[in-house]
């Protein structure tokens, strides 16, 4: 998809800068700012999916990031947006997100991220195993495996595990 031109490409920086001040409300209006024919763009898409998760509004969170998916299915960050969405959403479950998360651990090999999170969930559902060995892929996908081993011990989702990582 090609880039986005002025002035939507303005409008997508500002409400990116909006976002870092702390003020999702007014990065969600530079948003709106955008061209409708602009609106499912996938950096939009993404920016949109951030804007409502620090809003938080996980419904708006989920329709974003599965428009994301639907435009961009070859972005692993929308796949990993849907899933969190759909844990947290009204309606949705952790079961929801791992089903919606699973398929991408094969789509997406090499992306640390998707086995992190699966992690979190098998963790939650209680599998510890599965989520032990998740966990283990993502450290061996990532290219810095203490960065993830650090954020592993940091995540309560995974406050289980926490023991046996720091045995290791």
């Amino acid at each position: 998809m090609p880039d986005l031109q002025p002035p939507d490409a303005q409008f997508l920086v500002g409400a990116m800068g909006w976002l870092e001040l702390g003020l999702p409300a007014e990065a969600h209006r530079e948003l709106d700012r955008i061209a409708p024919a602009h609106q499912q763009h996938p950096d939009v898409l993404e920016m949109r999916w951030q804007v409502c998760a620090a809003q938080p509004d996980w419904s708006g969170a989920l329709r974003a990031a599965e428009a994301l998916v639907a435009a961009a299915p070859e972005r692993d960050s929308g796949w990993i947006h849907r899933a969190y969405a759909l844990r947290r959403a009204p309606g949705g479950s952790l079961q929801h997100a791992w089903d919606a998360l699973r398929p991408a651990a094969d789509r997406f090999p090499r992306n640390a991220l998707v086995p992190f999170n699966l992690a979190c969930y098998a963790a939650q559902f209680g599998r510890l195993d599965e989520a032990w060995d998740w966990l283990q892929r993502a450290m061996k996908t990532a290219d810095n495996a203490s960065a993830i081993r650090q954020m592993a011990l940091a995540d309560d989702d995974l406050k289980p595990l926490w023991d046996r990582l720091r045995q290791t």
